[in-house]
């Protein structure tokens, strides 16, 4: 009985040992994220656009559901464009082969696009918020139409990439037809216990402009770049409760393959973020946080040559019910000041990364915004 107890310990501590080895030294070898097949259609010295097949399988497994999910067959007219914001790198579209958005898009018929940002680097510095939705948007907006033949497209815009995707309808002459926003920023001052430390940002720097009339624009662009790790390190203590017990239950569960594997993957995601260029970290300070400017349908640009009252797509607006970087409040401030007539909204379990690909998503919120689309994609 004691030779049998001792050796199921060892059994553990070597598991264990050999768990902890790799999960620690070589996480890159347990990462899942990614594996669904796609082609880029187009490429810049930083931006790429990516276009993901119809998949191969006649079913799939999403989430934890047992049952399969068919694959459509034929496609929807209208094309479906994924546009992340910055900072985070792509693997969130493409998690796990279980919970992978895009495939589940893909299975349910879209045509489906996925813009990557890339990895700005120091030469980038003097890209701004307008560079996005204003320049580069509407350029791979006519690569998408060209690939699919298209006159319309839908935009699905998670966080940042929600405002880039209204601001980009706010300048569209009628080609996107459909907006999901998803975790949206729009009234940064309504935004909880984040919003009122953006309202004493913008009370100081008001006093400094009235006072000394000085702006955030006058300093240089380079002193307000955003590395990689100052993203990663702001996101884990937007909550550090939770970021302090995701390491605790690593420590319980190194003796679970599984577990490790899970925690290694969406790990890779949380710790490999990249930069923001300084001039959209400029842009962000003075016209989001100081002037608060979507929040009051103006575009955060110099000189917008249109307001938010332009936006003319449908919109499906999707918040958290945790969510402490994009609260509900935050969020639907944006049907007051766009002229969309269709505007449907839906508060979903999670926090900010689980709306979007939580393992709640799958079931609570995909399905939801698949049946959305559907809708108004023919």
């Amino acid at each position: 009985m004691i030779t049998t107890l001792v050796n199921e310990s060892l059994e553990t501590f070597e598991k264990v040992a050999r768990n902890a080895r790799q999960r620690f030294l070589n996480p890159e070898t347990l990462v899942q994220a990614e594996q669904t097949p796609y082609e880029v259609i187009f490429s810049d010295d930083l931006v790429s656009l990516r276009y993901y097949p119809p998949l191969r399988d006649h079913y799939i497994k999403v989430g934890d559901d047992d049952e399969p999910l068919a694959v459509a067959q034929e496609a929807y007219p209208i094309p479906l464009v994924l546009v992340a914001p910055l900072a985070v790198n792509m693997s969130i579209y493409d998690l796990f082969p279980n919970r992978s958005l895009v495939r589940y898009l893909r299975a349910k018929g879209f045509e489906l696009y996925l813009i990557d940002w890339g990895t700005p680097g120091w030469a980038h510095n003097h890209y701004d918020i307008a560079t996005y939705f204003s320049d580069y948007i509407p350029q791979l907006l006519d690569e998408v139409q060209a690939h699919s033949g298209a006159e319309e497209v839908s935009l699905h815009g998670w966080s940042f990439g929600a405002l880039f995707s209204y601001c980009a309808a706010a300048l569209d002459d009628g080609r996107i037809r459909n907006l999901v926003l998803v975790g949206s920023p729009c009234d940064y001052h309504a935004n909880g216990a984040i919003g009122k430390q953006y309202q004493q940002i913008s009370r100081t720097l008001n006093w400094l402009e009235s006072r000394l009339g000085f702006r955030v624009h006058q300093t240089r662009r380079r002193f307000w770049r955003s590395p990689g790790w100052a993203n990663a390190t702001a996101f884990k203590l937007t909550s550090p409760i939770s970021s302090l017990q995701n390491y605790m239950d690593l420590l319980k569960n190194l003796h679970s393959e599984e577990y490790i594997t899970r925690n290694a993957t969406q790990g890779a995601f949380l710790n490999d973020m990249v930069a923001y260029p300084g001039g959209v970290i400029q842009d962000t300070v003075q016209y989001l946080w100081v002037d608060n400017c979507t929040a009051h349908g103006d575009l955060p640009m110099h000189e917008p040559p249109r307001t938010l009252k332009d936006v003319k797509a449908d919109i499906m607006l999707v918040y958290g019910d945790n969510d402490p970087l994009v609260t509900p409040e935050c969020s639907r401030a944006i049907v007051d000041q766009v002229g969309s007539r269709d505007i449907e909204q839906a508060l979903v379990p999670g926090g900010h990364m689980g709306i979007l690909a939580g393992s709640a998503a799958p079931r609570a919120i995909w399905p939801q915004v698949a049946d959305w689309l559907e809708r108004r994609s023919s």
